[in-house]
């Protein structure tokens, strides 16, 4: 297979009409294979979709791009190749192309501003894509999540573990695998609190979603919300999942001491975006959030199992994660009286 790099620039002249300058691969991203195109005059950005993709997902990922942006969202804009497909597909390497948007990602200390910006954004799209026919369908994705198979979590944290206790007896020493090995045992320790949080959860709203709508698919220019990127394929699941997981992002809890206030402003502005959204929903987004962590081994599984793209980066996301399911465990109370307050002042 030709490498990438010079095939990519090939596609971007032969079906898109741009010369890249310089192409460059990001550091970011663990599904795809990004680049920054510098063009006379411009930069795309690019995304390429490794071998196997469902890219017939991702054009309809694009297209719930298109339906956000036309409810109000700011978005990347798409490039469509030369006979007008959203993926190209003409080499070895599938991939669409988007104006480069300029700013930056904010995974810490989100200003109230960009506090605002975030939860006003999500509710507006949760808001267009509610009416879909696949908002109304069944989710499979959510009836897994609920079912979760606490033996076969606890396996999997003890083979981990012991992967992690044989390296450090073999060398070389990897900083990591102490760090691995104490984390999974407070892992293991704290997944016994699993069924009772499922237990109090009440029914909750499934519906179309931007499906990866945390910090790092934000692009602020200052306060202001400049783009949301990375839109995932219509997959129906909890409202109360996406509303959660970036109101009590990891990073936010686990780094900084005025996360509740962010959650608090990032939620509130939510609500008044999208004000049909029900009062369960809002009541156990902290709760499914903190489920979400507590029942995923995303970072240290791939350390393990099958490293990623950028894996000192899930790593770190591993250890920031785990941090947080120790403070969220330790202020649920706090948490529900801060969604019950929101609730109430509807």
């Amino acid at each position: 297979m030709t490498a990438p790099t010079p095939t990519i620039a090939d596609v971007l002249e032969r079906r898109y009409g741009i010369v890249p300058e310089r192409l460059v691969q990001l550091p970011i991203g663990q599904g795809t294979t990004n680049y920054r195109a510098t063009c006379a005059g411009r930069d795309v950005f690019v995304k390429n979709y490794p071998p196997g993709s469902d890219l017939a997902g991702e054009a309809d990922a694009i297209e719930l791009s298109a339906l956000a942006e036309r409810h109000g969202t700011p978005v990347a804009g798409l490039l469509r190749n030369h006979v007008g497909d959203p993926i190209d597909t003409s080499s070895p390497y599938a991939l669409s192309v988007w104006e480069w948007v300029p700013g930056a990602v904010v995974t810490t200390n989100l200003t109230v501003g960009q506090a605002r910006a975030a939860g006003a954004t999500l509710g507006r799209v949760h808001s267009a894509f509610a009416p879909l026919p696949a908002s109304t369908g069944p989710s499979p994705q959510a009836q897994n999540w609920l079912a979760v198979d606490l033996a076969d979590m606890a396996a999997t944290i003890d083979r981990l573990s012991d992967i992690a206790k044989a390296r450090m007896a073999t060398g070389p020493t990897d900083p990591f695998d102490a760090q691995a090995v104490r984390t999974l045992a407070e892992r293991r320790d704290s997944i016994g609190t699993i069924p009772r949080l499922m237990a109090e959860l009440p029914k909750l709203t499934t519906q179309v979603l931007h499906g990866d709508y945390s910090p790092v698919n934000l692009i602020f220019d200052g306060d202001r919300l400049s783009a949301v990127i990375d839109f995932r394929p219509p997959d129906p699941f909890f409202v109360a999942y996406e509303v959660g997981r970036v109101a009590f992002y990891p990073n936010t809890v686990a780094t900084t001491t005025d996360w509740p206030a962010t959650a608090r402003t990032l939620i509130e502005a939510y609500v008044r975006a999208n004000p049909t959204v029900a009062d369960d929903d809002i009541r156990a987004c902290a709760r499914v959030a903190l489920l979400q962590l507590l029942t995923s081994l995303y970072g240290v599984k791939q350390h393990y199992l099958k490293p990623g793209l950028f894996q000192d980066a899930l790593d770190e996301f591993w250890l920031l994660r785990h941090q947080a399911v120790r403070v969220l465990l330790d202020h649920q109370a706090d948490t529900d009286a801060l969604l019950h307050d929101i609730i109430s002042n509807r």
